[in-house]
């Protein structure tokens, strides 16, 4: 057997009676939905339900699977004590699933689990699920910070598990949309919250999978959605297959985005094995890059490359431009994959003989020694995007008012302390934002009186 259905399902508490106490008639479409749902599933009598949710136990760097035999819950929290769970864990199936993790290098597994009671967005489904068919054990799973790559393999290895183990399954892919839809909303409103919805319940309409791997972190970010994530593990666990999608609902009354759709595999079909498509065309548009980029850009790879595969550092090349071997600055190399920031080190002012001296360090300590990141390993260097930005002049300010965050970076110190971000950064929209951001990097408090300085670059791409 394998994955016979999965559903994309969102988890508000108030839609339990108990803890709604009537306002919940505000979101009827998403409680006819979900009844649906349930239904299907009860039509389908699965062994066992993996639910994935953004409120389980989460790390940056670890997909965390809930252990032991069962778990208890209740929404005590949410003043509705009397709503409890008792659930039992499939444990075979979360044992496969940790070690085809193991096996495929993908941090996963069941240690570090930080509470053991069943989270709101696992108990929301399985109250619906419950009124209709309660003959089923469950699979737990939190979500990470790593790559919506990573997350797409995970179920991947989660389908291939189901299969080798003989299972009869569905996938509860739990998570909100936006909430930042409405002012009146408990998070306000931003432009990009109505973006997101309109635009994940067209690729869940449409079955796109492809296409969550379109979402950058910024966006989301902004968006403030909830189960991008989640809903691209679902995805992996279908992939390559043809799959029948139906939307059953969106709602955007309170503010938050629910939407409920459902997803059926039909027969094999290679043309969606996403994952792989996706990893193709991003290392033909790396090189493409690669074969396109300056003198600068070329140095910062070749000494990150040298220092990760032989431990070597460089000499500075005798056929550099002649700025680069005469001239003085501060420089900072940034490195990216897939999106995400994987390094991020420089110098404010020139502490070498050349900007190619300093590249050629900056190059290493941002792959090798940035504190928030672990060293960068020889096999992810075809996928790594390098800037490099080499810094003016820092010229004292008097107010933020003379910053401009598309055109100049910013210094703020206090003190020993002192704190920098480079301009035109990704999700960094106003001074306000820059000037915070960079304190926070400094260390130094919110509402403190700093001295500022500004920086233009000239950036490498």
């Amino acid at each position: 057997m394998s994955i016979q259905a999965a559903f994309m399902v969102p988890h508000p508490p108030m839609i339990i009676p108990a803890v709604g106490r009537g306002s919940e008639a505000q979101i009827k479409a998403t409680i006819h939905a979900y009844e649906q749902v349930a239904d299907e599933i009860a039509a389908l009598q699965p062994e066992t339900i993996i639910i994935t949710s953004p409120h389980t136990t989460m790390y940056m760097d670890y997909f965390h699977i809930s252990p032991g035999d069962a778990a208890d819950g209740s929404f005590a929290s949410f003043r509705a004590s009397s709503v409890r769970f008792h659930e039992r864990y499939d444990e075979d199936l979360t044992a496969q699933i940790e070690c085809l993790a193991d096996a495929n290098d993908l941090p996963a597994g069941t240690l570090g689990e930080r509470e053991p009671a069943l989270d709101h967005g696992t108990m929301v489904p399985l109250w619906f699920i419950r009124q209709k068919y309660t003959d089923f054990k469950i699979v737990r799973i939190g979500l990470s910070g790593l790559l919506l790559t990573e997350h797409y393999r995970l179920g991947q290895l989660i389908r291939q598990a189901v299969e080798e183990l003989g299972r009869k399954a569905v996938f509860i892919a739990s998570g909100d949309l936006s909430h930042k839809l409405q002012d009146y909303g408990p998070y306000g409103f931003a432009e990009e919250g109505p973006q997101y919805d309109e635009r994940i319940m067209d690729v869940c309409r449409r079955a796109a999978f492809d296409e969550l791997f379109d979402f950058s972190d910024g966006f989301c970010e902004k968006a403030a959605e909830c189960g991008h994530r989640s809903f691209t593990i679902m995805a992996g666990a279908l992939d390559g297959y043809a799959v029948k999608a139906t939307p059953l609902s969106h709602e955007d009354v309170t503010g938050v985005g629910y939407g409920i759709c459902t997803f059926y595999p039909l027969e094999k079909d290679e043309k969606r094995h996403f994952l792989k498509q996706y990893l193709e065309a991003q290392e033909a548009e790396l090189n493409e890059q690669r074969a396109q980029s300056d003198a600068y850009v070329r140095l910062a790879r070749a000494s990150l490359e040298s220092y990760i595969r032989t431990g070597r550092t460089i000499d500075v090349p005798e056929d550099l431009p002649e700025e680069m071997q005469h001239t003085k600055a501060g420089a900072f190399v940034s490195i990216h994959k897939q999106g995400k920031l994987r390094g991020c080190i420089g110098t404010i002012l020139p502490t070498t003989g050349s900007v190619a001296e300093e590249i050629i360090q900056n190059a290493i300590s941002a792959s090798t020694k940035d504190p928030r990141f672990d060293a960068i390993t020889e096999d992810e260097l075809k996928w790594l995007e390098i800037n490099v930005d080499v810094l003016g002049e820092p010229e004292d300010i008097d107010s933020p008012d003379q910053l401009d965050v598309k055109r100049y970076g910013v210094i703020v110190s206090k003190g020993f302390k002192r704190g920098l971000l480079l301009p035109d950064l990704e999700g960094v929209d106003t001074v306000e934002d820059q000037i915070a951001i960079a304190m926070q990097k400094a260390g130094i408090a919110p509402g403190t009186k700093v001295n500022l300085q500004r920086f233009e670059v000239i950036r490498h791409t």
